[in-house]
This record gives C-alpha cells, structure tokens and sequence, in this order.
C-alpha cells in the first residue's frame, strides 16, 4: 500500500505542479483584467458606457472556462465537452443573448471569480510552502557559502538564521525529508483543486442532453438530406440520361431498317449495346432509390429485394407504411443482408420477416448459410447500424460458426 501511494505520489507531482504552476499563470492577469473591466464599468454605469464593459466582464468567464476545460489534461482529467448551446441564429447579438441566459456562463463566470481572487494566491501558497521552502533548505550549505564572505551567516528562505555547515547540513536533511512529506499533500491538492474546476466547469445533466439532442438533430437533418440527394440524383438519371439512351436506342433502331447490310450489322451491334447500358442504368437507378420503394412501401420493397435475390427468399411481412428515412433504412439493411447471403454464406435459403407492434418496426433477416460472418470485417453493415443509430435504431448480427445468420434491426418510429 505504501509502495503505491509512493509511486503514484511520484508519477503525479510533476503533473501537479504543472496544473498549480500554470493556474498561477492564468490567475494573475486574470485579477489584472477582472479589477479593470469591473472597475471601469461600475464607475461608467451610469452613463451607459460602462454597461457593455460589465458585459464583457461577465463573458470573459467563457474563454475561461474553456481554458480552464482544456487544462485539466495536465492531472490526467480528460478534457471536459462544452456546455454551450449553438445559436440559432449567426452574429455576435444572437450569440451574447444566448450566453448571458445560460446557467453554463454564470458558473463560468463563478469560477474565474474564485480563480482570479482566491485559487490562484492559495496555489502560490501551497507550491511555497510544499516546494520553495523544502528546496531552499535542501540548498542551505550552497547559499551559506555564498553569502558567509559577506555577513557569515544566511537566512534560509527568509525564515531561519544559520551560521555553520553543521547547521546547513542539518537543514539540508530536513529539507529532504519536508519534501518527501509535503509530495503526497500536494498532489492531494492539485487533485481537489481540479475537481472544484470539473464541478463547476462540467456540463450538468440537462445541458449534456440537450447536447445530445442537438447531436441527434444534427445527424438527424444530414440523413434527411443525404436521401433528399439521393433522391434528386435519381430523379436526374431517370428523367435525364436514362430518356437520352432510350432516345438514342430508338434512334439506332430506326437507322438499321434503312440502313445497307454492309452497316447493318454495326448499327445492330451499337443497338445492342445502347440496350445494356440502358439496363445497367435502369439498375443503377433502382438501387440508388427503388420506385417500388417510394410508391407502395417496406412491404412491396422488401417483396421486389427478395425476388432479386440470388437465394431463393421467403417473406413474411405485415407492415403499414413509415415515414421515408425510416422505411429507407429498413430497406437498405435488408438489401445488404441479402446481398450478404448471395455472396459469402453459401446459403440455400432465407427467410425475412417484418412486425410493427408497441411504436417499433422490427425486421429480422435469417439463412441457412454456414456462420461465421463479422459486421467488423467491412460487410457494408457497419455503415447500417450508424444510419439506424440516427434514427435511434438498433442493428444485430448473430452468425455463430455453423450458422444460422441473424441480423435483426428495430427501430422505434410511429406509423404514417
């Protein structure tokens, strides 16, 4: 037990003093910049002038708090997430509205007030006191030789008066062991002193659920127009280049009843081709955003995936129709599933059943493949869960070796 507190006291000190020595460093022109701004804008307060001073001085515990966030690192406390809501709405008015009614900003500015006015002296008293004063009596025989020319004796750290190596040798070996002592409080210290930044500084529960909520959001909206791209790409290929090519086959067509037989057989060949690339369009299109899909829903989708299986599917879904990201999702999963199946299980079978029951759609796709299949090993499916996830989905694989497969997704959603 001691052996480890001795250890940890000495792995630590060096990070201790770095996190008391640095606050130090913030706190003096902290004080410096706490006394004008307050100073000036109580005594300009009634002209007006001094209100927007005040503001800033009730601001300046922001940047603070972020510094004092960051600087946490130095005693092995990960960096605390910021309290801070977005605005929005963008320019400096929306952004200072909203700080000065956030609970965030008035905690911050109560931690640079105690750090400007009370941590900062404190740390300096508690570094003198653990590792100015112990030094300077481990270094007394040094500074007794060099001031002994000039009165023969010296005052150690201000404090005590010797006259002889003897004394300085006696004052060296309980500097020492002062040290060695006073290494364990201090780090003690710096512990308790960044736990009073993390209480203070540390987001509170609603304000790390409203962040989350606003990550959600966030993510939320980047799908919505993920799909609503998708969609427009579609809607591009279909109306567009797909119109072009059916054109140019009709054109080809066309040109081989008048054409000579010596042309003929080119004209054939470049119809035949225009067809294929029509094909591979038409495929590109469906999977890009299936029509079936956005025309009649999970159900007729999920039917259409399993008849372009290359394993024979069976389907057992009753399902009312869900909002477009939701039913999107679900479709994708399933089609990579399948996908999944036709290449790497060696499968003879699948079976995809879908419910909607208590608000969550459940889906569930199953094969009598050989196992063993890992989402980790680039499957396409990782991609999935992290889609599902924004919709507060979950997604699943079971795949022990020797099968069955089982991936399962359930999504919490309402019906349309």
């Amino acid at each position: 037990m001691i052996r480890t507190v001795v250890r940890d006291a000495i792995r630590d000190t060096p990070r201790a003093v770095a996190y008391l020595l640095s606050g130090v460093l913030v706190g003096v022109p902290l004080l410096v910049v706490l006394l004008v701004l307050g100073t000036l804008g109580l005594a300009l307060a009634p002209v007006l002038v001094g209100l927007p001073l005040l503001a800033v001085a009730v601001l300046s515990g922001i940047p603070v708090g972020a510094l004092e966030r960051r600087r946490l690192a130095l005693i092995r406390i990960p960096p605390l997430p910021d309290p801070h809501a977005t605005p929005a709405e963008p320019g400096l008015a929306a952004w200072a509205r909203l700080r000065l009614t956030e609970r965030a900003t008035w905690r911050e500015l109560a931690y640079t007030g105690l750090l400007g006015f009370v941590l900062w002296p404190l740390d300096v008293v508690v570094l003198f006191g653990a590792l100015v004063v112990p030094g300077a009596m481990i270094g007394a025989p040094a500074q007794l030789a060099m001031t002994s020319s000039a009165s023969g004796d010296a005052r150690i750290a201000k404090l005590w008066l010797i006259d002889s190596y003897g004394q300085a040798l006696l004052c060296t070996a309980l500097g020492a062991i002062l040290l060695l002592a006073l290494v364990w409080p201090l780090v003690r210290y710096g512990r308790a002193r960044a736990a009073l930044a993390r209480l203070l500084l540390a987001p509170s529960e609603a304000e790390a659920e409203r962040r989350l909520d606003e990550v959600t959001r966030s993510r939320a909206r980047l799908v919505a127009a993920f799909e609503a791209e998708r969609r427009r790409i579609e809607r591009d290929l279909h109306d567009g280049a797909q119109q072009r090519l059916v054109s140019l086959s009709m054109t080809l067509g066309l040109a081989r009843l008048d054409a000579p037989p010596e042309l003929s057989e080119r004209l054939a060949a470049a119809h035949q081709e225009a067809d294929q690339v029509l094909g591979e369009l038409r495929e590109l299109i469906h999977g890009i955003h299936p029509q079936v899909l956005a025309d009649y829903g999970l159900p007729d989708a999920l039917a259409d995936a399993a008849d372009r299986s290359a394993v024979p599917v069976e389907l057992d879904v009753d399902l009312p129709r869900f909002a477009e990201s939701v039913e999107s999702a679900a479709y994708f999963a399933v089609r990579e599933a399948l996908a999944n199946i036709g290449r790497h299980s060696g499968a003879g079978r699948a079976w995809i059943s879908g419910r909607y029951a208590a608000g969550r759609l459940r889906v569930e796709v199953r094969d009598d493949g050989a196992g063993g299949a890992d989402p980790a090993r680039g499957t396409g499916l990782t991609g999935l869960a992290d889609r599902l996830a924004v919709l507060d989905g979950r997604l699943s694989v079971h795949s022990p070796a020797g099968g069955p497969t089982v991936l399962s997704l359930e999504i919490p959603c309402p019906q349309r």
